[in-house]
């Protein structure tokens, strides 16, 4: 039950005069109260631990009276301006208690939590203490007091003696004991496998436990302690299909911001035509679209569907956890147009997504110019030693007068390579439906400094019992007749192994799978007043929510992943085995762009690009270089020695979790992490996982709308293998090239539910906090750290600048193509606080998974 605000509860009155020998420490103290959040109560009170002064009874700082909330008025707080209620509070301390350095909540209340922003002391010659709390607080009877520290870091030798106990005590509560099942309250952060994707009691939704085995390692999700199925005694159970009340630690949930906002874009998108109701809309749920005229018509310009919408928020009404945040979802939903947007790659151009220039180009400025690699063998050879089938005669007449072995050492040959994580997996993902080949495509670098494809090889499993095998087909660029169609097909199969590895890998699995076990362990070692826990923790904001949700929808056994893509229910199996060969280091922007053969380390220690006109890996390393700088010099603000870093037994116990629990299923590797034992190793070590959350979830999430909204660019899944000569097939493409195109890429119910995910996943809500700000001002109290955040700020702002120019320069031909889509997928944005400008804006890096 809501506890409703009302003025006649509280007391307005001054606060009366302090005891005897006593002193009075006045303070405010902020409390969320948008969208019907419940408020403190009466009962609700405060106290201070002293930071200076023990009380060897305890071996704490001495604790001060409990001192009620006073007052109450309606205020608002931060960048968006939210509603927010303020009291008073009054502490009446003896003279000895010395300098507060930590306050005691107890809500007071029967049932319900409140969100707590912060406290604020004012103390004696205009002097101000600071606890940033941004936190939900339980009431007394379901959870302990809830304990905030004071905004100075500590490393752990140098804090108060007053605070040492308390310090760890608090760590000690939130790692738990790794029993039972999780309540809503209680704030415990522990590890375990990915066991809850499948459902063995129904036909066919058995899945295997990721993590904790060499047949299938993993990343490590936080614990929930549900009930196992009896059936295997291993899979966790579930109580709905859909679950928004998978237990997460409190701290680690949406803002109700943010999650009124994500639930009414996934209204908006479940409209159209995503509830099984709504398969009426479009004659069954299997049609094809007729032509790519109609595909256009119909999805981007047809107005809303009443009905739909009404069948959609019943369903959702049942699966919010919060009748409050339903209520503000339907608002929203009202007031807003339902409308797929025209996406950028047809925004100019309808037909440009056909040339090869673009088909190219993505691979360097699109949604997964990750994945491209120098071609450094010739032919290609697999990793059992089986060489590809493309021989030099079939491009040499591509390479601009130059022989495979010069374009080769001139740095001029690359390869998008789809190959050999598919092969072992074909037979089984060609039994669900689909007709899905492994590729290599090999791309020539011209002299303009654009890609062209000058050959694409599909592959299949050989017919042989040995399983070794494989028939491939070569494919060459066309531009007329049959050939061009076949090359066009050809171009399809590949995007749509790339649109399955960039989803699966190099967005999940690279991004919020691998960040969330740093999330778990920075909890359970590193205390709020660690500097590296204050450093990382903007990095961590929404990530294990967005992963549980994930976990739920998209990635569980029946789930939208395996309804869209064409791994169908190997999908998660799948990214297991590409994970066994994960190493932390290797995420580093530069060691993965050496690692691809991309770029060569120069005389200087710095990164030398083999295409200069790399738009990700260009804007990458100037923000990389940001990120690196900041991060430095906050370590050597705290660490000024080698034996510093070394010496923190938080931070080794938190390199210890990470990699032994956490990624426990690569610690054998020793590749695969750095000693943490000097400042340079550490800096290494945050830069590369603050990039990794931030800026590289940024270049492969928000530009998905803008190039796979329009499903014939970015297909997920092919239902028709390229015809053999001579086949009915053939004939079929050679009546209607149009028609056999859209019977091969993803039917329309497909389409839509894909189109659905993705326009949720690239939008920026209004909560969104962007690399180089923080969600206050007040984040630290120590000045000279702000100063280098400012700095850090600047020269973000400065990259921005440069990405500007980049972009207006008509020489960078890979900066916008023929689709001419400007890239800004690493814009950092810095200037756009408290979501003056959010949805789909194709810019804009985040400080964290933040979706």
């Amino acid at each position: 039950m809501q506890m409703p605000f009302c003025s006649k509860l509280w007391d307005w009155s001054p606060a009366p005069a302090p005891p005897e020998n006593h002193t009075a420490i006045h303070g405010t103290v902020v409390v969320s109260c948008h969208f019907g959040l419940s408020v403190p109560g009466k009962t609700t009170t405060l106290s201070l631990y002293s930071s200076t002064q023990i009380d060897y009874n305890t071996s704490k700082g001495r604790l001060s009276a409990e001192a009620p909330l006073r007052g109450g008025k309606k205020t608002k707080h931060g960048p968006g301006k939210t509603s927010t209620m303020t009291y008073q509070v009054t502490f009446f301390v003896d003279a000895e208690f010395g300098t507060p350095g930590a306050v005691v909540v107890k809500n007071g209340l029967k049932n319900d939590q409140f969100f707590l922003r912060h406290v604020h002391l004012e103390l004696a010659e205009d002097r101000g203490i600071h606890f940033e709390c941004n936190s939900w607080v339980y009431p007394y009877k379901k959870a302990s007091d809830r304990v905030f520290f004071i905004n100075t870091c500590y490393l752990p030798d140098k804090t108060p003696e007053a605070l040492r106990l308390l310090r760890e005590e608090e760590l000690r509560s939130l790692r738990g004991s790794g029993r039972g099942e999780r309540k809503d309250w209680e704030r415990v952060y522990d590890f375990d496998y990915y066991n809850d994707l499948g459902n063995p009691d129904k036909e066919d939704h058995a899945r295997p436990v990721l993590g904790g085995s060499s047949t299938h390692p993993y990343p490590r999700r936080c614990r929930t302690g549900r009930p196992l199925f009896k059936t295997d005694g291993m899979t966790e159970t579930r109580k709905h299909l859909i679950n928004l009340d998978f237990y997460i630690p409190p701290d680690e949930r949406f803002s109700p911001t943010k999650l009124a906002e994500v639930l009414t874009l996934a209204v908006q998108a479940v409209t159209h035509f995503v509830v099984p109701e709504a398969k009426a809309l479009f004659q069954g749920s299997i049609n094809n679209f007729r032509s790519f005229e109609q595909l256009r018509r119909d999805m981007y310009m047809k107005p809303p569907q009443p009905a739909v919408e009404g069948v959609v928020m019943d369903r959702l009404k049942s699966s919010v956890p919060s009748h409050k945040t339903f209520k503000q979802v339907s608002k929203m939903v009202k007031d807003t147009p339902v409308k797929f947007p025209i996406p950028q790659v047809i925004e100019y151009d309808q037909e440009a997504w056909r040339t090869d220039e673009e088909f190219a180009r993505e691979m360097l400025a699109g949604l997964n110019p990750v994945v491209i690699k120098r071609l450094e063998v010739f032919p290609p050879v697999g990793t059992g030693g089986k060489p590809s089938t493309i021989t030099a005669a079939h491009i040499e007449g591509q390479l601009e007068g130059l022989t495979v072995q010069k374009a080769m050492l001139q740095k001029r040959l690359y390869i998008l390579d789809h190959h050999d994580y598919l092969m072992p997996y074909l037979r089984r993902i060609n039994t669900l439906g689909v007709c899905i080949y492994a590729s290599r495509t090999l791309l020539f670098l011209k002299d303009d400094g654009t890609l062209k494809p000058v050959v694409i090889e599909l592959s299949l499993p050989g017919d042989g019992m040995d399983g070794d095998g494989e028939i491939s087909r070569i494919f060459l660029p066309a531009s007329q007749g049959m050939d061009a169609h076949l090359w066009q097909l050809a171009k399809a199969h590949v995007s749509v192994n790339d649109s399955g590895y960039h989803q699966l890998i190099s967005h999940w699995l690279f991004t919020h799978a691998t960040v969330e076990p740093f999330i778990i362990a920075t909890k359970r070692q590193l205390s709020v007043m660690h500097p590296i826990h204050k450093l990382l923790d903007p990095h961590f904001k929404d990530n294990m929510q967005i992963n549980t949700l994930a976990r739920s929808i998209l990635l569980s056994a029946g789930g939208i992943l395996e309804r869209t893509m064409y791994p169908g229910k190997y999908a998660m199996e799948m990214s297991s085995a590409i994970y066994a060969d994960w190493r932390f280091t290797e995420q580093s922007l530069p060691n993965d762009l050496i690692k691809r053969g991309m770029a060569s380390m120069d005389a200087g220690g710095g990164v030398s690009l083999h295409i200069k006109d790399y738009p990700y890996a260009v804007d990458g390393l100037e923000v990389w270089g940001a990120i690196e700088g900041w991060v430095r010099s906050y370590c050597t603000h705290f660490y000024h020695s080698d034996a510093a870093v070394a010496g923190d037994g938080e931070l080794q116990a938190w390199w210890d979790d990470v990699r032994r629990v956490g990624h426990g299923d690569r610690q054998g590797d020793g590749r695969c992490w750095l000693e943490l034992d000097t400042v340079g190793n550490l800096v290494e070590s945050l830069t590369t996982l603050i990039w990794t959350a931030s800026a590289l979830h940024a270049a492969v999430n928000f530009g998905q709308y803008g190039y796979a909204g329009f499903m014939p660019n970015r297909p997920t899944r092919c239902r028709r293998f390229v015809p053999l000569p001579g086949s009915p097939e053939m004939a079929q493409l050679e009546a209607d090239p149009e028609k056999f195109f859209l019977e091969m890429v993803p039917d329309r119910f497909t389409t839509t539910l894909g189109l659905a995910l993705i326009e949720v996943l690239s939008n920026h809500t209004s909560d969104e906090v962007y690399l180089g700000q923080r969600p206050t001002a007040a984040w630290t109290d120590d000045g000279e750290v702000l100063q280098l955040m400012d700095r850090f700020r600047e020269e973000l702002r400065r990259v921005e600048r440069r990405v500007e120019e980049r972009n207006r320069d008509p020489g960078l031909k890979n900066r916008r193509g023929p689709a001419r889509v400007p890239y800004t997928l690493l814009f950092p944005d810095v200037g756009n606080v408290g979501g003056k400008e959010k949805g789909i804006t194709g810019k804009g890096i985040p400080n964290s998974v933040s979706i």
